[in-house]
């Protein structure tokens, strides 16, 4: 071994060891800070299904691929950064003797093949990630990266484009040497380098010493930094992706919501005390240890917040943002947490003196921040940042590591409602008339079914007849709502039409508490849940089919929850199975063009895309918006933000029909009473100004199928 070999090994030896220090004590201290969060048995159930999701959504990229340039890229360095992985191991052996290689493979020519074609692919791949960072950084403009810490991408990048470059000079080198043992069919660009490169074997022990150094500084750093997302996903995102909510792939935490938990099993009203058992998220360890994961995993991408409509129409919520502040909140909190800190549910103080006298004043500091407050507060979330969300789900789809930001967003929101009383003032209103009417308009209960009176057949109620196919769903909009009530006569009539056995509930039926449950308030949802779970037990429903997407999501989603099971369709599903048997025949079709808004709960929680778009279809083409199917744009109603004011911003809603107007077609068709709502609010507005002509309008898919059979 000469002069250089033994330096080389010294430095890589002294560098390799204190990375090896730093990223173990930064695992340990990660593993303590997510074991700091509550109970959460059931990530734990299925493991082969869940093993068959995590490998189906990381070998497969199948959300990266989403954004599919991005996504192709990102998979290749991947792949790149696991197989060249093996080339940092054999770096090891240069430095020592630079013909040596890793023994049983380092001469295996079909590895010299994998690993060329990977160490080539990749540098496009990572020079076109570097690209996209750099022409979309936020001093530029809007950019999905605002927020997200820039210079921790822009190392990673470097890193893993240096490594690279290391790797196929080293093997240039070899090859001038004439000691690269893969033939030139499996090294073509190894062997076309060492025509450039000098036959020098003390630059290849030189350039692998290089390459260790520059491996074991990218350790370093994140052993330094716990928190660095962007560089810990590629380990955590394996576990985070393990333990999703549904362990399929093919499923994010959407749908239906989880019920209130305390210590890991779901919380009995009867018996609940809020002195022991806890009521939603009010400190940051009363999420469950997933959620810390969550939080962990962050990869800063930004696609969660690109896609946001709060964060695209100015408001303060960014979820991304939101993650952030809660894991910086997390890791701050944790030696105060860690040393026996931390308040009980009466507020109290659980750590003795003792115990946190060693704790540093900036941990003690963390440890007083109220977790929801504004600035003056100094609160980690602001209430205006809790209150913008509308449960649409877009960020949930989006998320590559299956961040389940709307069940963090909701049981902050739960101890804000059942504890603080702390919420939107207009939103009162709606939970008193939920409460005391079953409804949030607060609309008498004996008039639910006056939207019956007019038509030319006799609609079955429950109890009157015995013997019908489908429950038919009204909701409280398909009742009460004077635009609702149109498309709740449509369905009815092309039920009717189609010769489909059906009745209603009439006035058995009330809300199924929806927006309570999405606002915070668990109590009213379980209160009216298990009152309708009653009433369709005694009915013998078996199948329902419902015109409002959130009727429709928590009956098929939650009621498993309050003790009904049965089969839920959307209209739609329903009308579309019609329409392809020839129960249903369109005639007539409509004029000035349709396009179509995929509602939030109809598709992205619920994956039905193409039923309405068949039965549009069967009418007259259908234009698409820029942003469709599970990346529709929110009408800005979920979550309960149809009982709140919208004071931020530009409004949700004027934001999507300026995306509908921009299509040329006269006809907005929904899927959705609320989208109805905020859709027709939205280009009555424009019609005011000029800007949409008096010809467009926003309807209903089934009154757009009822003008075509009717006229």
């Amino acid at each position: 071994m000469g002069a250089v070999q033994i330096v080389a090994t010294v430095l890589a030896v002294a560098v390799t060891v204190a990375a090896i220090v730093l990223v173990v004590r930064a695992v340990r201290r990660m593993i303590a800070v997510i074991k700091l969060g509550q109970p959460d048995p059931e990530r734990f159930a299925d493991k082969g299904r869940r093993t068959g999701a995590m490998l189906t959504e990381i070998v497969g990229h199948t959300r990266m691929l989403k954004w599919t340039p991005v996504g192709v890229a990102h998979w290749f360095v991947m792949v790149s950064f696991v197989l060249l992985s093996t080339l940092v191991v054999g770096a090891y052996f240069e430095v020592v003797e630079p013909t040596a290689h890793i023994p049983l493979i380092g001469a295996w020519s079909v590895y010299g093949l994998v690993t060329e074609v990977f160490s080539v692919l990749a540098v496009p791949a990572i020079l076109y990630l570097m690209a996209v960072r750099l022409i979309n950084r936020p001093s530029r403009g809007k950019s999905r990266f605002t927020g997200s810490t820039m210079w921790q991408g822009y190392f990673v990048e470097w890193i893993i484009l240096l490594v690279l470059m290391c790797g196929l000079i080293i093997r240039g080198l070899l090859a001038a040497a004439d000691e690269l043992p893969f033939p030139t069919w499996a090294a073509p660009v190894s062997h076309a380098l060492g025509n450039l490169l000098p036959a020098s074997l003390t630059a290849v022990t030189v350039v692998a010493c290089i390459k260790i150094i520059i491996s074991m500084t990218w350790a370093i750093v994140i052993g330094l930094n716990p928190t660095m997302g962007v560089a810990w996903h590629r380990f955590s995102a394996f576990f985070n992706i393990f333990f999703k909510r549904s362990g399929t792939a093919d499923k994010p935490a959407l749908g239906g919501l989880r019920p209130m938990m305390s210590g890991g099993v779901p919380l009995d009203f009867e018996e609940a005390d809020p002195e022991k058992d806890q009521f939603g998220v009010n400190q940051v360890e009363q999420f469950t240890w997933k959620g810390l994961l969550d939080f962990t995993t962050c990869t800063e991408c930004g696609r969660c917040q690109s896609q946001c409509p709060a964060w695209n129409t100015g408001k303060p919520l960014s979820p991304k943002l939101l993650v952030l502040s809660l894991r910086d909140h997390a890791y701050a909190k944790a030696p105060y947490l860690l040393a026996g800190g931390g308040k009980d549910l009466t507020g109290e103080e659980k750590g003795t003196a003792e115990q946190l006298a060693g704790v540093n004043v900036l941990a003690l500091a963390e440890a007083d921040r109220p977790l929801i407050g504004d600035a003056s507060a100094g609160g980690v979330i602001d209430p205006d940042v809790l209150w913008s969300c509308t449960t649409c789900g877009a960020c949930v789809e989006q998320c590559p590591v299956d961040i389940e930001h709307v069940d963090h967003i909701v049981d902050m929101r739960r101890y804000q409602v059942l504890i603080e009383s702390n919420f939107p003032s207009e939103a009162g209103v709606m939970l008193r008339n939920l409460e005391n009417k079953g409804n949030p308009w607060g609309a008498p209960p004996q008039t639910r079914a006056d939207w019956t009176k007019g038509l030319d057949f006799e609609v079955p109620v429950v109890g009157e007849v015995d013997d019908f196919e489908y429950l038919f769903w009204v909701g409280c909009a398909g009742a009460f709502e004077d635009r609702a009530k149109k498309t709740t006569r449509a369905v009815a009539t092309l039920l009717n039409e189609a010769g489909v056995s059906f009745a209603i509930l009439g006035e058995g039926e009330t809300c199924t508490g929806d927006p309570a449950r999405r606002m915070g308030n668990e109590f009213i949802f379980q209160m009216l849940a298990q009152q309708n779970a009653e009433t369709l037990n005694e009915a013998g429903a078996k199948k329902i089919v419902a015109t409002c997407p959130h009727c429709f999501n928590t009956l098929k989603n939650e009621y498993a929850q309050v003790g009904w099971t049965g089969e839920v369709v959307h209209h739609t599903e329903l009308l579309s199975h019609l329409v392809a048997t020839g129960k249903l025949t369109p005639v007539q079709p409509i004029d000035g063009g349709v396009t179509f808004h995929d509602p939030c709960y109809l598709g992205r929680h619920n994956r039905v895309f193409t039923p309405p778009r068949e039965v549009l279809g069967s009418v007259a083409p259908v234009t698409e918006m820029p942003r469709n199917s599970e990346r529709s744009f929110c009408c800005g109603a979920g979550g309960a933000r149809m009982w709140m004011e919208e004071r931020i911003g530009k409004r949700i809603n004027i934001e999507r029909v300026e995306e509908a107007l921009a299509t040329g077609a006269n006809t907005i068709a929904v899927g959705c009473p609320f989208c109805a709502t905020m859709l027709g609010d939205g280009v009555t507005a424009k019609k005011s100004t000029g800007a949409a002509p008096d010809s467009v309008e926003v309807i209903d898919v089934a009154s757009v199928l009822l003008r075509s059979i009717k006229g």
